[in-house]
């Protein structure tokens, strides 16, 4: 079965294509504004030597991370199967960082950080050896006061905006697709959404005030 993953949800996009579990291409971009989602599409497509009709499933990073970029990636998503019938798997950020960690040797009780804006961090405990990767607790959100007192505690903390480099662990594609691998849990592109634990306020515009008379 022949993958192709998005992961925009950090400033280092990527789009990755694999095939049985095998990673055959990855595309990247930093930096800059818009997620350059088709460019990177089709340099992973001619880098893995895939044509489009040979896409099976399209996997998705769903953050925490980037709104707009997870949205881009969703809706990207959403129309490779309107087209082509694909299947689609939504993958967790948090988990691919995860996966990161372990490829990299970043081992331990880690707390994967991510920035939730607002002076907010997204944070989720995770167990990771050699082995295995384990959730211990999963993502809440936390005030950058919280974030810093962990700290202060000696909790390692691994993310896109650590100052480490060290431990400055990006959610790639390619840890979207291989997570993607041997899953079978698909979803319509309908009930792809934002992994994004605000809840969702919306305020009522008041009615426009009527002129006065004299």
């Amino acid at each position: 079965m022949t993958i192709l993953a998005l992961e925009f949800s950090s400033a280092r996009r990527s789009v990755a294509v694999a095939r049985a579990g095998a990673l055959l291409a990855e595309s990247v971009a930093e930096g800059g504004r818009g997620t350059h989602a088709f460019d990177l599409i089709e340099q992973a497509l001619r880098q893995a030597k895939v044509g489009r009709e040979e896409i099976k499933v399209v996997a998705v990073g769903l953050g925490p991370g980037s709104y707009t970029g997870i949205r881009a990636a969703i809706a990207v998503a959403q129309g490779w199967q309107l087209a082509r019938e694909v299947q689609l798997l939504g993958i967790s950020s948090a988990a691919a960082i995860a996966w990161h960690a372990q490829t990299t040797k970043c081992f331990g009780r880690l707390q994967i950080v991510v920035d939730a804006q607002r002076g907010e961090f997204y944070l989720s405990t995770w167990e990771i050896s050699a082995a295995q990767r384990r959730e211990i607790s999963p993502l809440k959100i936390f005030s950058a006061a919280e974030i810093e007192q962990r700290r202060q505690r000696g909790e390692i903390m691994v993310g896109p905006g650590e100052t480490n480099p060290a431990h400055r662990l990006f959610p790639g594609a390619a840890a979207v697709v291989q997570l993607a691998a041997g899953r079978s849990d698909f979803v319509a592109g309908e009930s792809l959404a934002p992994i994004y634990l605000r809840e969702t306020n919306f305020v009522k515009t008041p009615p426009p005030r009527a002129a006065a008379t004299h």
